[in-house]
């Protein structure tokens, strides 16, 4: 009886201590251990530097390394703030012929990834290409232009494909503003233009930091543009680490390296922006600066020019290869498809699912831990695909080799269960990929009063239940939107399928890298074309909300 009772006791204090931990506060610290690991592993790999190879990587490609990722940051930052913020102002403030087709369109560079753009940009501007073939046949045999692999070539790919992240944050923040602070610029006896530079600029300031944080993040992530235009970064020396000289404990320290970089950027930039914040003005219609004579052309040409080079030429480009090689529409290509759209639907519903929860549990338990916890699980979209590739790779070889060990007595049938599997390369995608569905899913949820689930609990129903019969129900405009987002990115990432997919899981994004490399433009156009077509989709769904909202 005694026996019973000290088990009863015993029982209900574990039940206790487990209500006061809270599972819900367990699963975020759980998940963001988890999804930080591929981070710490790939800086704990300093702890075991490859001499060798480090020494020849000092000697040969890291002064290169830095002064082309030096190169990326200056280049493509100025770039995309000129693009982004000139045209964000044309649009929103000014009045011109094609103001407003130019105030969605010039969102549809998005849709592009910048490997497709870049082996386009090199397959119409290079020597043998259809422009300069056509000028030898106007001004002579000698004429040439200058090479396209150069830095400004991958500059302006960039720029072309990363300006509408600040075109759409800074073109919000100028509608957001209103026209009583520019009204009362111009009562202090300040032009249209003098008020742009010293009012609605820096109003807008935080905006433009952002969208640059995030063109500046892809810009650094970026591996299969620079690959294309032989152009040594961080990402391409990462993999040329691991495949080429067969270390990835190297691959790991330049991923290090990079990773410190991009952590280091984002946190001078939060901590620039923590002291700024939005100024709304009034919410009446902005009376538009009416653009007089040369300078409404002028800037319909600047549109349409950015526009044409960013969409329209690659568009093109790709249909008039893609038409020539209709053949590789075969079961081969059936196959690419089944298997970027298996990954991109698989990934999206592990994510978006993980996300659902976090976001609930920063509601139920919103201490410090759990807090700091979901921000953990949420860092991954900062990092490269090609430094979670091999943080992950270190990970789950180091846990393949403890389930080795493990099962050894019993006749083990080899050392690799995990790396090189599909659950790495998943691992890969909800890293990545956490934050762009927690953004989606956790805006959804803002629209749900508290007071719906305490009603729920009070009613008798757990959390399980209220999660099924109230969130999802109210939420699932935002989760179908989280899993679009999410989906439509597994199947344009690049580095980290490249690294990580197993044997015959080649997607339409390895495709175009493998046809790329050999420079063979026309067989890439078909896959390339279909992952424009597919990224449609999510840039269709910014527009419709920027209306929306505006």
């Amino acid at each position: 009886m005694g026996t019973a009772a000290a088990r009863l006791r015993y029982t209900l204090r574990l039940r206790r201590l487990w209500q006061r931990i809270g599972p819900w506060r367990v699963l975020a610290v759980g998940a963001g251990a988890l999804l930080f690991t591929p981070i710490l592993v790939t800086l704990l790999a300093w702890l075991n530097p490859d001499h060798e190879v480090w020494r020849h990587l000092a000697e040969t490609l890291l002064p290169e390394i830095l002064r082309n990722t030096a190169i990326l940051i200056f280049g493509v930052g100025s770039a995309v703030l000129v693009i982004g913020v000139g045209l964000a102002w044309l649009t929103a403030v000014c009045e011109f012929p094609g103001r407003r087709f130019f105030d969605w369109a010039l969102m549809l560079p998005l849709a592009v990834p910048a490997y497709v753009l870049a082996f386009v940009f090199v397959g119409f501007f290079e020597y043998a290409g259809p422009l300069q073939t056509a000028l030898r046949d106007l001004f002579g045999s000698d004429f040439q232009l200058p090479s396209v692999r150069s830095a400004p070539g991958v500059v302006l790919v960039m720029a072309l494909v990363f300006y509408p992240y600040v075109y759409m944050l800074t073109r919000s923040a100028f509608l957001s503003q209103g026209r009583a602070p520019l009204e009362a610029a111009r009562i202090q006896g300040l032009s249209p233009w003098a008020a742009f530079f010293r009012v609605a600029i820096p109003m807008a300031r935080p905006a433009i930091a952002a969208g640059t944080a995030l063109a500046l993040m892809e810009t650094l992530a970026d591996f299969g543009a620079v690959a294309i235009f032989n152009f040594e970064t961080f990402t391409t020396a990462i993999y040329r680490a691991w495949f080429g000289f067969y270390s990835i404990n190297a691959a790991a320290q330049l991923a290090a390296i990079l990773l410190l970089i991009i952590l280091s950027g984002l946190w001078l930039e939060r901590r620039a922006r923590g002291r700024a914040r939005f100024s709304q003005g009034s919410t009446q219609r902005l009376e538009r600066i009416q653009l007089r004579g040369w300078r409404r052309w002028a800037a319909t040409g600047a549109a349409s020019t950015v526009l044409g080079l960013g969409f329209v030429l690659p568009l093109i480009q790709l249909a008039v290869w893609a038409s020539g090689r209709l053949e590789d529409l075969n079961a081969t290509y059936l196959g690419l498809i089944q298997n970027t759209l298996t990954l991109g639907i698989a990934a999206a519903v592990i994510t978006v699912a993980l996300a659902l929860l976090l976001a609930y549990a920063r509601r139920v338990q919103p201490d410090r831990l759990t807090q700091n916890a979901v921000t953990a699980a949420t860092l991954g979209y900062a990092l490269p695909g090609a430094v979670l590739a091999v943080g992950i790779m270190l990970a789950l070889t180091w846990l393949d080799h403890l389930l080795a060990a493990a099962i050894a007595p019993w006749g083990g049938l080899g050392t690799t269960f995990l790396a090189g599997s599909i659950v790495a390369l998943l691992l890969a995608y909800v890293v990545r990929f956490m934050a762009v569905a927690y953004g989606a899913v956790d805006s959804s949820l803002e629209r749900i009063r508290p007071v719906l689930r305490d009603a729920a609990r009070s009613l008798g129903a757990g959390d399980r239940e209220v999660i099924r019969r109230v969130y999802i129900p109210i939420v699932t405009p935002g989760l179908l939107t989280a899993l679009l987002l999410v989906g439509v990115d597994v199947m344009k990432e690049m580095p980290a399928t490249l690294l990580l997919r197993p044997f015959g899981w080649d997607t339409l994004a390895v495709r175009i890298f493998e046809f790329t490399t050999e420079g063979v433009w026309d067989r890439a156009a078909v896959p390339a074309l279909t992952l424009v077509a597919v990224g449609l989709a999510p840039v269709v769904l910014l527009v419709r909300g920027s209306a929306k909202a505006h």
